[in-house]
């Protein structure tokens, strides 16, 4: 089939938790679990960090069916509705479940056929349902074509100067876009081998020899707190970062270490990767580049007009291109996109004259409204991760009675001392005095989901 002619083009080794197969048994093993599910339109799978995990994969979209990633993690609730919602016919795996009956997987097992004889579902065929993190409410279902997820992965290629002579390494979760459908989906169209480390251990990336790294924002925090793991990525040739902006410190802290670099990109659950700095090109920290091949943008304000591109008007994100998704399962195409077709996302953006985007937060919790300003609170943020006392910030609104809402810090220090005052007057210095923070809380921890994003409803202050 033409998602994955990477893996019988060149052959590439995959390895999971350092378990490996070659591209031969990966495509035996798969031919025999796309026997077992034949006919499903629909199959569920248990996306541990496991080899068993890519053989699932590959064996459900050899047989045509679309693909229900169901996080490691997910407790019953979650579970239910995702197996419920999606109409899973099947679960691969060897977690019992309600509504699926489950199959197991076996690495080992050989099939008489390599799977040549499946036949590439047509491009609006629907490859995978991916569940979004039901921050607004239950996960929904994420409708991706063939097409799309092909569109998306050739235009990252594109970018990223992506080839089979390729290592790509990560250890990010494979329920999710950037773990799977980049992490594992990528290598195998691409042909590129994979090493994936099971989990996303600075020791285990630094062993692992590769050309192309995935990571997260705290992925690559934690690889530079350890200088001897970050110097051995020197020899690669790329460091991805995204699922959620990478601090200016971490970045520069990152080409200090290494040598490089790192390629920042954006993109969601409905749209792949839509915007990103280039393999041959410019990086700029804080901002994730231009959009890719096939790919448009606009700025949108709340009146619904278009805002100019000058690096200081800051809109809603609308994005539009062939890999977006389908629909959201259950509900109608329209209800996925505004009637001429653009995907709204929600995030709130500046761009520049050249063309170049800056993410600055989510419309729901990173749009602060004070005292008649509009504050994006990714600027506060980047200024108070310059401050040598901060190691993470986090900044939202709390409704105030004179300003609206005000800005609000919490804070997790570097184990260097530092006051209140001291911050509110460091960002004060350093952007629009009407930006600072009216109040810093000192936490231990932010509270993070699996893909290291943080989960602004979680942090709550009293009213102002």
């Amino acid at each position: 089939m033409r998602l994955l002619e990477g893996l019988r083009a060149h052959a590439p080794t995959v390895s999971v938790a350092g378990r490996a197969l070659s591209a031969e048994r990966l495509l035996s093993a798969a031919t025999a679990v796309a026997h077992d599910v034949h006919g499903a339109a629909t199959v569920a799978v248990d996306a541990t960090p496991t080899l068993e995990t890519v053989v699932a994969v590959t064996g459900a979209l050899l047989a045509g069916a679309a693909v229900v990633p169901v996080p490691a993690d997910a407790g019953p609730a979650e579970r239910e509705h995702i197996l419920r919602d999606s109409g899973a016919e099947v679960t691969l795996g060897n977690r019992p479940g309600p509504f699926a009956a489950p199959v197991p997987v076996d690495v080992g097992r050989a099939s008489t056929g390599s799977g040549a004889g499946c036949p590439a579902p047509p491009g609006d065929a629907v490859a995978f349902v991916m569940y979004t993190s039901g921050t607004t409410g239950a996960p929904k279902g994420v409708e991706l074509t063939h097409a799309a997820v092909e569109a998306g992965l050739d235009a990252v290629a594109e970018a990223w100067a992506w080839t089979p002579e390729d290592r790509l390494v990560h250890g990010l979760p494979m329920f999710h876009v950037h773990g799977l459908i980049l992490g594992v989906l990528g290598a195998l169209r691409h042909g590129s081998a994979l090493t994936h480390t099971g989990r996303p251990h600075p020791a285990a990336y630094a062993a692992a020899g590769g050309t192309l790294y995935f990571g997260v924002p705290t992925v690559w925090s934690r690889v530079c707190a350890e200088p001897a793991a970050a110097r051995a990525l020197r020899p690669a040739r790329l460091l991805v970062s995204g699922s959620a902006p990478l601090p200016a410190p971490v970045f520069e802290r990152l080409y200090a270490l290494t040598g490089h670099r790192p390629v920042e990109r954006y993109g969601m659950t409905e749209t792949l990767i839509t915007i990103s700095s280039r393999a041959d090109g410019e990086r700029r920290p804080g901002q994730v580049g231009v959009p890719v091949a096939g790919v448009r943008t606009r700025l949108v304000g709340d009146d619904g007009t278009e805002l100019p591109r000058d690096g200081e008007a800051i809109g809603e994100l609308w994005v539009d291109g062939p890999m977006l998704l389908r629909r959201y399962r259950g509900q109608p195409e329209s209800a996925a996109r505004t009637p001429d077709g653009w995907f709204r996302t929600g995030d709130l953006a500046r761009v520049g004259a050249d063309g170049w985007h800056r993410i600055v937060g989510r419309s729901s919790t990173d749009l602060i409204k004070c005292g008649g300003y509009r504050i994006g609170a990714g600027e506060v943020e980047d200024a108070l991760l310059t401050h040598p006392a901060v190691r993470e910030a986090a900044v939202v609104g709390v409704p105030h009675a004179d300003l609206g809402e005000a800005v609000t810090a919490f804070v997790v220090t570097a184990g260097v001392p530092v006051g209140e005052r001291d911050l509110i007057d460091f960002v004060a210095a350093h952007l629009s005095v009407h930006k600072r923070p009216r109040v810093v809380h000192f936490v231990d921890v932010l509270p993070r989901n699996a893909m290291g994003k943080v989960q602004k409803k979680r942090l709550a202050g009293p009213m102002l």
